[in-house]
């Protein structure tokens, strides 16, 4: 197997392309390992070398793609958010000690105005194999950090930063051989082939779409089709233009792709999918069975973090058992129920989700107490409540961090949710903790009712009280056009009432 990233894109050799851009243009694998050695060449020849760590602000599509692998053949990739303004992309070329920055052949105004020296930027001459890298004055030249070496194994490939929700956001750094396991594992877990393609919808800022967008199908010479990102108007041209075997997406995405299916109800039919990944969150069951009708294929739900490389479990694809509501069974990490102080918990006993395994980090950098916070045993406490059954399958039951305690009742925001969006009026819901002055904290959620349908709070409740506990009933049901996410797509529950002013 692979231990590092330039052995893992060797190893592919697809009769088909290996990356294809939305116009049509691709790359052969041939191609596409000359163009990113001849990137690495060049970031030789101005002094980046193993030891670096290289940011990347660069919009996604195959530019992305490009920088990214040449960065992680090179030292250190660092992917950043493009829409980050320049006083936030300061704070993390400065929080991850960042040495040069890529960034894109048009814009990247904030990147530049962030970064005073050692910028570059990736230009395309024409077509895909033309890519190369133009420094921008003040930019250095020398011998490359490290020596003219080769990453290794055991050299940090990727870094990323934790989301920060409420408290300063940790590096995680992922070795070359995590990213390898990981991308082995979820291309084994898939039955991914050469004969596949990734439509990669996911940012590649994001563990998601690096790993199971890009990596695992380079992985096994299949072809990734690089998009732009997420377009909910334009998906179904994308299937339609790029024939991608597969896709894997967020939630929140399915979600708005199913809000615009209606009128291309035979095209998704036709489309020559063999499945749908849903990870990052928890895909309630209505949204999974509405996605079955659709696209007529099986869709697998998964369960990931930046943590663990990306995924941990899956459930199986036929003729395996892939059951409603769980995320699978563990995929190349062991998995384990542990209590507070760190004792394994019989099958159908919630506790706290713990792994260890070849694609989970050794610890965050320079955080010893995040580290002491996080690992029991050699076991890292991923923060999701849960349990296993007696086949092995995990339930998520939220993450523990958002579970609601109205006076000493927990409400696990996943279930409402879930009922929520089985009104036929609910496009999309997302439950989260109110303050309450006695209670201390009370049930609110917000939802994106269907175009044209008219619903009122007091049906909404009325609904939810017909299947759930009183004390779980939201007492308050906030309309939002738009439901406010992270840069993933993330639905984000911690300070949504802040945000909505329910607080």
């Amino acid at each position: 197997m692979p231990e590092v990233v330039w052995d893992l894109l060797s190893a592919g050799s697809g009769g088909g392309p290996a990356v294809l851009a939305e116009d049509g243009s691709s790359l052969s694998y041939d191609e596409l390992r000359a163009t990113i050695a001849s990137l690495r060449y060049r970031m030789r020849a101005l002094g980046v070398g193993k030891e670096d760590r290289i940011a990347i602000v660069v919009p996604n599509g195959p530019a992305a793609a490009m920088a990214f692998l040449a960065a992680a053949i090179t030292g250190c990739a660092a992917p950043l958010n493009p829409r980050y303004r320049a006083d936030e992309l300061r704070f993390y070329l400065e929080d991850l000690g960042a040495s040069v920055l890529i960034t894109g052949e048009s814009g990247g105004e904030a990147a530049g105005e962030a970064a005073s020296e050692n910028v570059l930027r990736l230009q395309m001459q024409g077509t895909l194999e033309t890519f190369e890298l133009v420094p921008e004055p003040g930019t250095r030249t020398g011998p490359p950090s490290g020596g003219s070496a080769a990453p290794g194994a055991d050299d940090v490939a990727l870094v990323l930063h934790t989301s920060g929700t409420t408290s300063r956001p940790k590096i995680v750094p992922l070795r070359q051989r995590n990213l390898c396991r990981s991308a082995a594992g979820i291309a084994e877990s898939l039955h991914l082939t050469a004969a596949d393609r990734s439509l990669n919808v996911m940012p590649l800022f994001h563990i998601h779409g690096l790993l199971a967008g890009l990596l695992a199908p380079l992985s096994v010479g299949a072809s990734v089709a690089c998009t732009g990102g997420f377009d909910a108007f334009g998906f179904f041209s994308q299937l339609r233009e790029l024939r991608p075997s597969y896709y894997t997406a967020v939630p929140t995405m399915h979600q708005m792709v199913l809000a615009r299916s209606a009128r291309h109800a035979g095209e998704a039919r036709s489309a020559g999918l063999r499945f749908v990944r849903s990870s990052s969150a928890s895909l309630p069951a209505p949204v999974l069975d509405d996605l079955r009708q659709l696209f007529g294929v099986p869709v697998i739900e998964a369960y990931g973090m930046t943590e663990a490389t990306h995924q941990m479990c899956a459930n199986p694809l036929p003729p395996g058992e892939a059951k409603i509501r769980s995320v699978g069974v563990p995929t190349g990490i062991d998995l384990a129920i542990l209590d507070e102080v760190g004792r394994p918990q019989a099958p159908g006993t919630r506790g706290e989700v713990s792994i260890k395994g070849p694609t989970v980090i050794d610890g965050y950098e320079n955080n010893p107490d995040a580290d002491e916070a996080a690992f029991t045993d050699g076991w890292f406490r991923t923060g999701d409540e849960g349990y296993l059954d007696g086949d092995g399958y995990l339930f998520l039951t939220g993450r523990l961090k958002e579970q609601i305690n109205r006076g000493g009742e927990k409400v696990s925001p996943l279930e409402v949710d879930e009922v929520l969006l089985r009104h036929e009026a609910v496009v999309q819901a997302v439950t989260f903790a109110m303050p309450h002055d006695k209670l201390g904290e009370e049930v609110a959620a917000a939802v994106v009712a269907a175009a044209g349908v008219d619903v009122t709070e007091a049906e909404l409740r009325d609904h939810v009280s017909r299947s759930l506990a009183a004390f779980k009933v939201p007492r308050r049901i906030v309309f939002c056009d738009e439901l406010p996410k992270g840069p993933t797509g993330k639905l984000q529950r911690i300070g949504l009432a802040q945000r909505l002013d329910l607080a």
